[in-house]
């Protein structure tokens, strides 16, 4: 079975970095092949000799994961995005407190919410059996996010290779450059662009959200309070809203789950653009896109949601961008044995 879904990765790999040269964007300009990126040091293929079968070992334990529960595709995927936003692609994000280390897991977008830590340590260990010192924790997350993907139906892409992990952690970027559930369009877009991603780019990722679960905590001003004046948000589907009201209260239930995309909340699909255009946008930061959105992102979603296949490709196109954001490489940080914890 994992060699079975090895070759589709490899398959899909190869479509997506042919379809790249031909298909537009929204805008009619072309899209960027990930090779037109500025992408440092990093190289497909990387563990081609030092340790041949590291992609097919990810996606073997990737697979056993999701299988086992289908949410793990969406904790995985998420913890790519939440590594990245701090420091760059790192693994930042793995490490447990220590003597000198406050875990990024404390700050408030990964506190009771980041999962999927138990996943990448068994990758570590198949990993560290197979080639000792050798695959990255920061490869691993960006490795992992890519299958998550394919396993839902999304498509894949090619994952340049060879970061290495960081020595530190960084608490105060957790908390500031990782965008809140409740964050408006302009602080979407300016934290987006710090980080070299622009309107495409956060349209598009945004789409990370046609999987997965989020907490009542996460929505609940939507509900009852959005703008200060105890009423709920105007652009929410008032029966929408009565749905999620009978498991968000207004006090407790702050961990009850709701699907990011209740209509196939399993399928990496444009679902998620869908429920935009008809006021089903969980979070405050998807209803953003559209309903209080700007005239570039508001064209965007009504296109992804019209096209599935334009959106999965720019999709895979902007999680190359997005996951080759200042990378460690050559002799700086070190490959770490134990994600959780930087080599003694």
């Amino acid at each position: 079975m994992a060699n079975t879904i090895w070759r589709r990765l490899t398959l899909l790999q190869l479509v997506c970095s042919l379809q790249a040269f031909f298909i537009s964007s929204s805008f009619g300009h072309p899209l960027p092949h990930p090779g037109h990126y500025p992408l440092s040091s990093l190289i497909p293929h990387y563990y081609a000799k030092s340790c041949p079968r590291a992609e097919q070992i990810v996606a073997s334990v990737v697979q056993k994961a999701v299988m086992k529960e289908t949410r793990m595709a969406a904790s995985l995927l998420r913890l790519h995005f939440h590594d990245c936003f701090v420091k760059g692609c790192d693994a930042s994000l793995l490490l447990d407190d220590s003597g000198s280390i406050v875990s990024e897991k404390r700050s408030n977008p990964n506190r009771n919410s980041a999962r999927g830590f138990e996943v990448v340590d068994q990758i570590k260990s198949a990993l560290e059996q197979a080639c000792p010192k050798t695959v990255s924790c920061a490869d691993i997350l960006a490795i992992s996010a890519r299958d998550s993907v394919v396993l839902r139906g999304g498509l894949g892409w090619e994952v340049l290779l060879g970061r290495r992990d960081s020595k530190s952690a960084s608490l105060s970027g957790s908390n500031n450059n990782i965008p809140q559930p409740n964050s408006t369009l302009q602080t979407l877009t300016t934290k987006f662009k710090l980080q070299g991603l622009h309107e495409v780019d956060l349209v598009a990722l945004s789409g990370s959200h046609t999987i997965g679960l989020s907490r009542c905590t996460s929505f609940r001003q939507r509900l009852y309070n959005q703008s200060g004046n105890g009423q709920p948000d105007f652009t929410l589907d008032k029966s929408y809203a009565t749905q999620l009201k009978s498991g968000c209260p207004k006090s407790g239930g702050d961990n009850n789950l709701f699907p990011l995309d209740f209509v196939s909340p399993t399928k990496f699909d444009n679902y998620y653009f869908k429920n935009l255009l008809s006021g089903h946008g969980l979070l405050n930061t998807d209803e953003e896109l559209f309903s209080k959105g700007q005239a570039k992102t508001r064209k965007l979603v009504k296109e992804y949601a019209e096209n599935k296949e334009l959106f999965l490709k720019q999709y895979a196109l902007s999680m190359v961008k997005m996951g080759n954001m200042k990378p460690l490489t050559g002799s700086n940080g070190e490959i770490r044995v134990n994600c959780r914890k930087v080599n003694s």
